[in-house]
């Protein structure tokens, strides 16, 4: 089975990466929480404190079906390597999902080149090449998905649990939450 790799820093949005890793572990996925940190101890953007299951340097990449980046904080922005990952992978066409203040990332990097996509208000300028579609929830475009920020948590893992697993399985999921 093909992993998620969702990537947490210092000051993570928890309702971002927290309600991703649920949804998508209910859907029967393999889902990793990754520390970009120099510890698998993180703590969230209020205050929450959460156990990563690797270390970025512990990850086998190779088993990435997609790279999720939650938002809260542009930090993940600063963390050479995982740049390099995403840039690779992203290129090799492979998933990538981010929200919030995340999409940045992709920004910066030119992976949101020719792409639709969203992010939290006040963060379009770092959406370089992208056609803004703010307006949206959550967009996906060819291998790249965008979410708008926290409220948006469950539209984002479920579009995400689609991507992955199909529409049956969202439904299913989506049931089990009473949506």
């Amino acid at each position: 089975m093909k992993t998620t790799y969702v990537f947490l820093t210092t000051g993570f949005e928890e309702v971002e990466a927290l309600a991703t890793v649920d949804v998508l572990r209910r859907a029967g996925l393999d889902v990793k929480t990754v520390s970009v940190e120099d510890s698998k101890r993180v703590v969230a953007s209020h205050r929450v404190e959460v156990t990563a299951d690797l270390l970025f340097g512990e990850a086998d990449f190779g088993s990435a079906e997609l790279l999720a980046l939650p938002g809260g904080t542009t930090r993940l922005n600063e963390f050479e390597e995982l740049k390099k990952l995403l840039l690779t992978f992203g290129k090799a066409g492979g998933k990538i999902a981010a929200i919030c203040a995340a999409p940045m990332v992709l920004g910066g990097l030119g992976l949101l080149n020719g792409k639709k996509a969203t992010c939290y208000p006040g963060f379009e300028k770092f959406l370089t090449g992208a056609t803004l579609a703010t307006e949206q929830p959550v967009v996906v475009d060819g291998n790249i998905v965008t979410g708008k920020g926290p409220a948006f948590s469950l539209e984002f893992a479920l579009t995400l649990v689609e991507l992955i697993a199909g529409k049956a399985k969202r439904s299913e999921v989506a049931a089990g939450l009473l949506l």
